[in-house]
Order: C-alpha cells, then sequence, then structure tokens
C-alpha cells in the first residue's frame, strides 16, 4: 500500500456510522499497532517515527485516526471512548494479522489496556482474535483521564457548566483551538474505568512517562504499574520529560523499547 494515501474502513457500529483512515504497511510479525492520543492523528512524530523504523525493519505497522481525528470523519464532540475502542478493535480485526505490540499514547494508552480487555473476553467467548496481543508498549498513559484527570480534577464552575450546557471550551496548549469537553464524553467514560482494580494483560507492559509532564502526572503511571497484575511491567520514568515525548532522545528511547519485541 502507498503509506501516502489512506485506506478507509466504513464502520456503523453503536457509536453511529463513520469513515476511519488508516494506512498499513505489510511486513513480518510482530506487526506495530500505533494508538494515539486525544486530538492527535497518525501523522505525528512519534507515529511517524514508528512507521519508518518498522519500514527500515520489514515489520508490519498499521497507525490510524479514530472517529473526530485527522483524516477519519466525525465529530469529535459527539464521540466517546466506546467508540474509539470501537474503532481500535475494527482496525485491528481489518488489518492486523498475527501477533502484535500495541503502542499507544497518552489515551491511546488507556484504549490499549481496554482493547486487550475486549480481546480477552472475546476469548472467553470462543472468538479469539486473528492478531492476539504479544507487548504493550504505553507512552504516558492517560488511564481513566476522563474521570480522575478531567473531572475530579475541574472546579466547581467547569463541572456546573459541562452539566448545565452539556459541554465546556477546554483551553489547549498543544492546539490553538480549545478542546470540546462533552457531558457525553465523561459519562460514557464512566464505563471503561481501569484503576479501581487489577488489570490483567497477559503480556509484558513497557510504560515511558515523563517526570514534567503537565497533562498526566508521573504519580499516575506508578498507580497504573502497580494496578498490572503481569510480573513484566517496567516503568521508565524520564526526569525531564514532558507530555510528548517526542524529542529525539524521547524517540530513540521508544524505539529501543520496541525493539525489545
Amino acid at each position: 500500500m502507498n503509506n501516502s494515501c489512506p485506506k478507509y474502513l466504513d464502520l456503523g457500529t453503536e457509536a453511529g456510522t463513520r469513515r476511519i483512515a488508516v494506512r498499513a504497511q505489510a511486513g513480518d510479525a510482530p506487526g506495530l499497532l500505533w494508538l494515539g492520543g486525544l486530538k492527535s492523528d497518525m501523522r505525528g512524530t512519534k507515529a511517524e517515527a514508528l512507521a519508518a523504523w518498522a519500514a527500515q525493519r520489514g515489520r508490519a505497522c498499521v497507525r490510524f485516526d479514530y472517529a473526530g481525528h485527522g483524516e477519519s470523519s466525525g465529530d469529535f464532540a459527539a464521540c466517546t471512548i466506546g467508540g474509539w475502542l470501537e474503532d481500535s478493535l475494527a482496525v485491528l480485526d481489518a488489518f492486523c494479522r498475527g501477533p502484535q505490540v500495541v503502542v499507544g499514547s497518552s489515551m491511546g494508552g488507556w484504549i490499549a489496556l481496554l482493547l486487550l480487555r475486549a480481546l480477552k473476553a472475546r476469548a472467553a467467548a470462543g472468538r479469539p482474535a486473528a492478531a492476539p496481543i504479544a507487548g504493550l508498549v504505553l507512552i504516558a498513559p492517560a488511564v481513566d483521564f476522563t474521570e480522575v484527570l478531567m473531572w475530579q480534577k475541574f472546579s466547581p464552575a467547569v463541572k456546573q457548566a459541562i452539566e448545565r450546557e452539556g459541554a465546556w471550551e477546554r483551553p489547549s496548549a498543544y492546539s490553538a483551538e480549545p478542546y470540546r469537553i462533552t457531558r457525553g464524553l465523561i459519562e460514557e467514560g464512566r464505563k471503561h474505568l481501569l484503576l479501581g482494580g487489577l488489570i490483567e494483560t497477559g503480556c509484558p507492559v513497557r510504560i515511558l512517562q515523563g517526570v514534567q509532564d503537565p497533562d498526566v502526572p508521573w504519580n499516575h503511571a506508578v498507580d497504573l504499574s502497580a494496578r498490572l497484575a503481569q510480573d513484566d511491567v517496567v516503568l521508565t520514568l524520564v526526569k525531564d520529560g514532558d507530555h510528548r515525548l517526542s524529542r529525539p532522545e524521547d524517540i530513540e528511547r521508544l524505539l529501543h523499547v520496541i525493539a525489545e519485541f
């Protein structure tokens, strides 16, 4: 496939009808599946570096834009965590074959863990995945962020605005336009919370977390690590790292971790 031109996956699920843009490179297993963060897209620095690394080594790599992001269709303000999980499962089913290393950044870290949980439920129902998960690499994983990192930290005035008006325009350091945080995003997110108990992954997990991250505090990653039941979990704290972890040295560290798989 020409990596400059995405393919499109048409979905009609509980989250509605949308077209999901996907870039899939053929190659050897274990393949790489990229799950981006909130309001990011598959043409970002880390995603492009991952695709280039995979191409140089003949490894399969799949990346895509969630509904309401990048080149995919959909209204961001109408989207939810459950819908983006559906997008991820559909892309995995349609484009991935053989063992996969899932690389999730920020919100993508939460989606990656939800993806594993969904696949485990499928397997228990006698529907094993064609693309089992061989490992997870999580970058500043924003697990349960709609509740723990947003709602619980919002001021009473912001909470009242969301409840009364249905949404709040949150200023962003990463975009000139604010992020529209909806009541639907917050309420639907509560169906997918993970930090209330142990999290069974069944595969090795590597976490990269910046200590200077203003969006996902480093102790959030520590808490997540403590809840992962798998023994093979390594948390790397980058003392001067921010949320994006997209500096050249951060990219080098990420690719080194991926190479372990």
